[in-house]
């Protein structure tokens, strides 16, 4: 379906907008879709969002609010017709007609797995975004892929053959966060022993992914921006003058144009990463695609056997109908624990109210299940025991994990195909020590 939105009331009454599944957003700046002249509206004031539930309006944390009817709301589903308040204009929602989203017709882009028409429109947008040599800002919860993303925007595009560098800007304290994006010399700082190269430097001629941008410092923003505009930078404690040429992907699970307009973001910088926004989609809306995504896993995993061999149908059943808050990440995790116990864990939320059925429904026992018929830590109440053996499995993977990658966690996040984010919390919570 067609978005058309209409001002019909304040300075810009009879302007237009129009969106064909992407959002669209409300403001003065001069990058949203609507753009108004309205003094009293916010530079990011609102969005509309084209759900399988209907449209879904976002106030972005505007000054003075979006009101419908005599609500101040911070999000509303609305039909077609609906009047918004804003400032001192008014704009109307339209029903505009039916329209034919872009789609890409096949399973896999560059690591992206899905056979939904909402994950083959996504699958379209980074195949465009690609084909360019544009700043992308991908967006989306927590867990929804957004590495992965990044990565099939990398490798679809002409840059494929030089690297790709990753920087979770929310796991690394803020002190180190410039060292890792622009590398620092020997004695810049206490505990600097040796001259070490950072993202920009090692990425050159490639593409640099920042993730959780929104938690970059203000005068990390400022220090960015500088290096985005000119395109040269200096190692920390140095005087060489180092030149760049890389393709910058940001994601976040935030709306930064909310954090512009409290002023915790540069606008300048906004708009210096957000030359192209996408949006990645949550895997309740795209639940169809779970049998393919477990498959992937599957496959990742080494495991050659047919699908319903390793889930039986009522376990994808109820994979179907769970909203997975956690996202792809929260899956993968799922079936990681069934590969490691031999038993679903409970989908306590799951729409359907059943109990996840154990993987092995032929009645004999799995070789897991053999080899832990005896184990001493399954002594006890059932969750108490099945806790432990997990806390158990992922001390002692992770343990291995960090030998074969040297005590590398970037080389372990890769190995293991774990997020690193998720990676560093799990090694954190066994009291692993990391180099």
């Amino acid at each position: 379906m067609q978005l058309r939105v209409e001002v019909t009331q304040g300075p810009d009454r009879g302007k237009v907008a129009n969106s064909s599944g992407a959002p669209l957003s409300v403001g003065t700046a001069a990058d949203n879709d609507l753009i108004l002249t309205d003094e009293s509206v916010s530079r990011y004031h609102l969005e509309f969002r084209q759900t399988p539930s209907g449209i879904e309006i976002s106030d972005l944390g505007s000054t003075n609010g979006t009101i419908i009817g005599r609500a101040r709301i911070e999000r509303a589903m609305l039909m077609p017709g609906a009047m918004i308040h804003l400032g001192n204009s008014i704009i109307r929602v339209i029903d505009g007609g039916v329209a034919s989203p872009e789609l890409l017709e096949q399973e896999l882009y560059h690591g992206v797995v899905g056979r939904s028409p909402i994950t083959q429109r996504f699958m379209a947008q980074l195949q465009k975004a690609a084909a360019s040599d544009i700043s992308v800002l991908l967006l989306g919860e927590t867990g929804v892929g957004k590495e992965v993303a990044a990565n099939a925007i990398h490798q679809g595009s002409a840059r494929a053959e030089h690297e790709m560098e990753t920087i979770d800007c929310g796991a690394l304290a803020p002190t180190l966060i410039a060292s890792e994006l622009f590398g620092h010399e020997k004695g810049a700082f206490t505990g600097a022993e040796r001259r070490h190269i950072g993202a920009f430097e090692r990425a050159h001629l490639g593409t640099v992914f920042l993730d959780e941008v929104g938690e970059l410092p203000l005068s990390l923003q400022t220090t960015l921006l500088g290096v985005l505009e000119r395109r040269v930078f200096r190692r920390l404690g140095g005087e060489e003058t180092l030149r760049t040429d890389v393709r910058l992907i940001c994601a976040t699970n935030r709306d930064l144009r909310a954090e512009v307009n409290s002023g915790r973001f540069r606008s300048d910088l906004y708009y210096r990463i957000a030359g192209l926004r996408i949006g990645i989609p949550p895997l309740r809306e795209r639940l169809e695609d779970i049998p393919l995504l477990v498959e992937s896993f599957l496959r990742h995993a080494g495991r050659e056997e047919p699908l319903e061999e390793v889930f039986p149908p009522q376990v994808i059943d109820q994979m179907m109908n769970y909203r997975w808050p956690g996202n792809v990440r929260e899956l993968r995790n799922f079936v990681d624990h069934l590969f490691a116990l031999g038993e679903a864990p409970e989908l306590e939320d799951s729409r359907s109210g059943a109990t996840p059925a154990s993987a092995n429904s032929s009645g004999g026992k799995s070789a897991v299940e053999e080899s832990m018929a005896t184990d001493p830590l399954l002594e006890g109440e059932y969750r108490t025991a099945r806790d432990r053996m997990l806390a158990t499995f992922e001390k002692l993977y992770l343990v291995r994990l960090l030998e074969r990658s040297d005590g590398n966690v970037a080389e372990a996040a890769r190995l293991s195909k774990i997020n690193r984010t998720y990676l560093f919390e799990m090694l954190k919570r066994h009291g692993i020590r990391k180099r």
